[in-house]
């Protein structure tokens, strides 16, 4: 499976999916990082990126009643070194909580994506 985020700023969403958590870019709708849709692969998780606006119809800022309805999305990623994550995560300059454990057992890291998901 890979799902579809609808993105608000393309190059904004890449400098996070790819330049900090380290996905790739594997197809894109064109060149460089002002494109509409993207495929993104890292290890064995595919995830795609789509801009909510086409250009010609991007109002200046995003939606605060649509970035609100983000919340009901969630994308869970499994990683087997938490700590070392979190570290990363840190050196990447994001302001995270402690890991946790959370009540099914897990150790977690929640995070926001630029539009809104938790992660």
């Amino acid at each position: 499976m890979a799902p579809l985020l609808q993105v608000f700023d393309m190059s904004v969403a890449l400098g996070f999916y790819r330049d900090v958590l380290g996905f790739e870019i594997v197809q894109a709708s064109g060149e460089g990082d002002d494109v509409d849709w993207v495929l993104l692969k890292l290890n064995s998780i595919e995830l795609m990126l789509n801009t909510a606006y086409e250009k010609p119809g991007r109002p200046p800022g995003p939606d605060e009643q649509r970035v609100s309805a983000h919340a009901d999305t969630s994308l869970y990623f499994g990683h087997p070194d938490i700590d070392m994550l979190y570290s990363y995560l840190l050196s990447k300059g994001l302001h995270l909580k402690q890991p946790q454990i959370t009540g099914y057992g897990w150790k977690a890291i929640y995070l926001l994506d630029p539009d809104g998901y938790l992660l």
